[in-house]
């Protein structure tokens, strides 16, 4: 039962919160702006990079306490049963014994092998780290998003091409029909176009099942909901207005090493692991400090003269102070300190590992998206000049088609050919448009179709 009760509530914050989200957005027309607007609310890898950034700022807040004098204070009270000596006769008696005792402490540590020091700006190092690491994610996030927009976009133009050619085949369907019942052609030049009609409805159905696919991954990308609404706005882009910067993969590899946050990161994790290094380090090294407490307490016993000295006034007579100097000198301390030193050099080690790859993993990136984008813009120019050069022989074609000077097999051919370049042209046009937004990313240009 309660588990019922349970999943129940948990299924209405969750209807609550579908519902109270989708009331802020129109899922029905999304642009690239407010999709990963979205995607960058719901994202959870980002909601977990705050986080641990805001664990980061919580240990320099603990190690900078550090510094701070420790202080507490207490109070407890019991019995005392049997022979024991009374604290106010200074008598060895066989009575209960009743007492509150209270007590107050204070210590501050002044040298610790500056391990107080290097904690703190090793927690510094890591909050900036941090930001960079939460920069990092919505960079990639922001790529993914625009990936899965951009594939969405091409989706739909791929529905329009098959469309168009079923309606071409439909039209001349239509054509053929009255000509075959006319007596004009063949009732093989019919069954022929049905069969291709037929094969253009399923051309239709695939690419209309790839679009809802392309959403499907895109609404997933955002963390939200997907239904039948779930549309975006189809931005009128061109792959002339966009570019290759006019530089080599030298040049932008050597940008984005200015710029892209996880470098950055890489570099303060190497920053960090020099810290932990010192730490470790400091542990051979004395620890100096000073301390103090404060004491008093309460006998419900009387004194030689038979009266019972009230609870103020026995506080007052008994309280006592301390004060001390401490200092602990690290002689032996069965290798831990030194396993400490070693430990940590190995994770500066492990840190510059990470920095280098990296910083390979950035340039191959690069190398492969410089690549991409230039094999990506010949595509689209020899693509460009196939669907001008099929288009009219399409056009020809149909034209001798109709007149009877070729038959529908030859038709069918330059058809397919036609719209065959018209989807290839589609596909390098918008693979070249996001090879060149992921190389204005690395040259830190805006991520905006």
């Amino acid at each position: 039962m309660m588990k019922k009760i349970y999943l129940s509530a948990v299924a209405f914050l969750l209807i609550s919160f579908s519902t109270s989200f989708a009331q802020n957005f129109d899922y029905s027309r999304l642009d690239l702006e407010t999709c990963i607007e979205i995607a960058l609310e719901n994202n959870l890898t980002l909601q977990r990079s705050q986080t641990n950034l805001g664990i980061s700022e919580a240990n320099l807040i603990e190690s900078q306490g550090q510094r701070l004098p420790s202080w507490s204070t207490g109070a407890s009270s019991g019995y005392r049963w049997g022979r024991s000596i009374n604290p106010v006769t200074n008598l060895f008696e066989n009575n209960r014994i009743g007492n509150i005792n209270l007590f107050s402490s204070s210590n501050l540590t002044l040298f610790a092998g500056q391990q107080i020091t290097n904690s703190i700006q090793q927690n510094k190092i890591d909050i900036e780290a941090g930001r960079f690491n939460v920069l990092a994610t919505e960079n990639s996030i922001t790529l993914n998003v625009i990936n899965f927009f951009i594939n969405v976009v091409f989706n739909s133009e791929q529905l329009k091409i098959a469309q168009n050619q079923l309606l071409s085949t439909k039209e001349q369907l239509t054509n053929t029909t009255k000509l075959v019942d006319a007596g004009s052609l063949p009732l093989a030049n019919k069954l022929d176009i049905q069969a291709q009609n037929a094969t253009n409805e399923l051309e239709v159905i695939n690419a209309t099942n790839n679009l809802r696919i392309a959403k499907l991954n895109l609404a997933q990308a955002m963390q939200v909901p997907f239904n039948d609404n779930f549309n975006i706005v189809i931005p009128e882009v061109e792959a002339e207005e966009y570019s290759m910067a006019d530089k080599e993969v030298g040049e932008v590899f050597e940008s984005a090493l200015i710029l892209m946050p996880e470098i950055k990161s890489a570099e303060l994790g190497v920053e960090s692991a020099e810290m932990g290094v010192k730490i470790a380090q400091g542990g051979y090294f004395p620890t100096f400090g000073i301390g103090g407490s404060a004491f008093s307490n309460y006998i419900d016993q009387p004194n030689f003269f038979g009266v019972r000295d009230g609870f103020g006034t026995q506080i007052g007579n008994n309280f006592s102070y301390s004060g001390n100097l401490q200092l602990n000198i690290p002689l032996l301390s069965n290798m831990r300190n030194r396993a400490n030193v070693q430990r940590a050099r190995l994770q500066k080690r492990l840190s510059e590992i990470q920095e280098v790859e990296t910083v390979n993993q950035l340039r191959q990136d690069i190398e492969s998206a410089y690549t991409s984008a230039d094999a990506a813009r010949q595509s689209y120019q020899a693509s460009h000049v196939r669907v001008s050069s099929l288009r009219e022989a399409f056009r020809i074609s149909q034209q001798r088609f109709d007149a009877g000077a070729i038959n529908f097999a030859d038709f069918q051919l330059a058809q397919n050919n036609f719209f065959n370049a018209q989807a290839d042209l589609v596909t390098a046009k918008y693979t070249y448009i996001f090879r060149v937004k992921v190389l204005d990313f690395y040259l830190g240009n805006p991520l905006k179709l």
